[in-house]
């Protein structure tokens, strides 16, 4: 779906706009924003933390997570923003994170990633604040290995009642602010290969939602199959000994 589709209320937000947006957002990220979605971030590492292997934070911003991760993990990081990134590595730097590998400043529809490298895939309060978030789907899914987890978390828009209406109010600065106050929860929802094994509501009074994915090992094998059949254009990533 592309934004033309989501109506004139909706305005399409690029690349340019986002790392605008997030660099004034950056000195005090922290202490405003921060502050909200603190608590679905401790909630969402908790479960990650129970896993085991390579976790790729997409959109991992000024690093509030990073701290909350177990050190059995080995966690890389990205985010499209350099301002907000610097923040997160003198966070790494500054707490001693030994156990986050890299952190790189990186497009999330275009992740220089080969295919099936990491066992967790999240991406936290992001996926509203990209140009073409069923591209970055895609690419989180590619990414992700099969039997591992892609886990979204963001806040979803409603279609009744005074929070549509405050959303819609809203919706034509979203190339100001840095994300769209209107985006249905359908839109994260169409992927053939991922398989939504939960949802639930995350405080702050339940504005947002986090929703956990399987990727099928069998329609991940298909899907390149047929990519390659039709001699298309995959990212492959050599199979291991």
């Amino acid at each position: 779906m592309q934004e033309a589709e989501l109506g004139a209320g909706n305005p399409a937000i690029d690349l340019f706009d986002v790392q605008r947006a997030y660099r004034r957002w950056a000195p005090i990220y922290d202490m405003t924003v921060g502050k909200l979605i603190e608590a679905g971030h401790r909630h969402t590492v908790e479960i990650i933390n129970r896993r085991k292997g390579t976790v790729l934070e997409v959109g991992v911003g000024t690093g509030l997570s990073l701290p909350h991760y177990a050190r059995h993990l080995q966690v890389t990081g990205i985010d499209i923003s350099p301002d907000m990134l610097r923040k997160a590595r003198t966070r790494v730097d500054e707490q001693n994170l030994g156990h986050i590998s890299a952190l790189h400043e990186m497009d999330a529809g275009r992740l220089e990633f080969p295919d099936e490298e990491f066992d967790t895939v999240v991406a936290m309060y992001m996926i509203t604040t990209v140009p073409n978030p069923e591209q970055v789907l895609r690419e989180l899914e590619r990414v992700c290995a099969p039997g591992g987890e892609v886990i979204l978390v963001n806040h979803f828009s409603v279609e009744k009642g005074p929070r549509a209406r405050l959303e819609r109010l809203f919706a034509p600065l979203a190339s100001t602010i840095g994300w769209r106050p209107v985006f249905p929860l359908k839109r994260v929802l169409g992927s053939s290969g991922l398989r939504l094994t939960d949802r639930r509501s995350l405080r702050p009074w339940g504005l947002f939602t986090m929703l956990r994915f399987v990727k099928q090992p069998d329609l991940a094998a298909d899907h390149k199959l047929k990519t390659e059949a039709v001699g298309g254009h995959t990212h492959l990533k050599p199979a291991r000994a």
